[in-house]
């Protein structure tokens, strides 16, 4: 936040600012100034800035006891705010983890049905996390969470341009030169997939290991790709998001990315 100029001789004394005063649409010229509602709410760990999009359009965030009704609101903090009745607490300091999620678990708060989800998996007590991306129901491998709603939708972004590694088991027949030919893109029943670096680790008969690196992370992109080169995927593991590994984990692990490589890793996106 913006601190308020010293007092001077020249320079008057700032009238003191409300709590979570309104601010008339305006451009920012820093994080220091006011801010999109949703920006808000997604740093402070409550939902990614489409899901807080979505609560306001439900009448479930209100502003010292008034439903918002856009999100094009802007706040200079979250003083006032509440989500379904409860205060907002401003932002906590960033916090990624890494999770080696076990197949057969989804990637959600809560599944209708009662299949088990990743909150079931982790640890009782953690804290508050959102995942990076989504794993399908039997897909395996490396699935990063976070308090930060920002960082979340930055990582989420094909145009951050974060590269995604996956190992696949697949049964059927296919050549090196196929592959290599997904580097060009392909489009698949009207969905356009981008360039994709694939490559055969090991093939015993019909069966084989491919490794597959892209940034777009499209609905089970991998799966579908494999399916169109008429490949039977028995197994997905994703390996790595961007320098984070699996190293280390096994399914159902959790532990924290260090502060200092987590800062390095920000400092590499776009």
């Amino acid at each position: 936040m913006t601190l308020p100029p010293q007092r001077t001789k020249r320079t008057p004394v700032p009238r003191p600012r409300r709590a979570g005063r309104t601010v008339p649409a305006a451009p920012r010229k820093s994080d220091g100034g006011p801010q999109r509602i949703a920006k808000l709410l997604a740093r402070a760990g409550i939902a990614s800035r489409r899901e807080i999009e979505r609560m306001i359009a439900e009448g479930r965030i209100a502003l010292n006891g008034e439903k918002i009704t856009t999100p094009a609101t802007l706040l200079e903090d979250v003083i006032g705010l509440t989500v379904d009745g409860r205060p907002v607490r401003p932002a906590k300091a960033t916090r990624l983890h890494r999770f080696y999620k076990p197949p057969s678990t989804l990637t959600a708060a809560f599944d209708p049905k009662g299949r088990a989800t990743i909150y079931d998996r982790l640890p009782p007590g953690m804290s508050r996390v959102m995942p990076v991306g989504r794993l399908d129901y039997m897909t395996e491998g490396l699935l990063l969470l976070t308090n930060d709603g920002e960082l979340k939708r930055q990582l989420e972004l094909p145009s951050t341009g974060v590269v995604r590694t996956y190992r696949a088991r697949a049964f059927g027949a296919v050549s090196q030169d196929q592959l290599e030919d997904l580097a060009e893109g392909v489009t698949i029943d009207g969905v356009r997939y981008g360039s994709i670096n694939a490559n055969m680790e090991r093939r015993t008969g019909r069966n084989c290991w491919i490794e597959m690196s892209l940034t777009e992370g499209k609905n089970r992109e991998v799966r579908n790709v494999l399916a169109h080169l008429d490949l039977q995927v028995s197994r997905l593991i994703r390996t790595s998001y961007g320098p984070l590994t699996l190293d280390g984990l096994e399914p159902g692990n959790v532990d924290e990315v260090p502060s200092e490589q987590l800062a390095e890793f920000r400092k590499g996106l776009r």
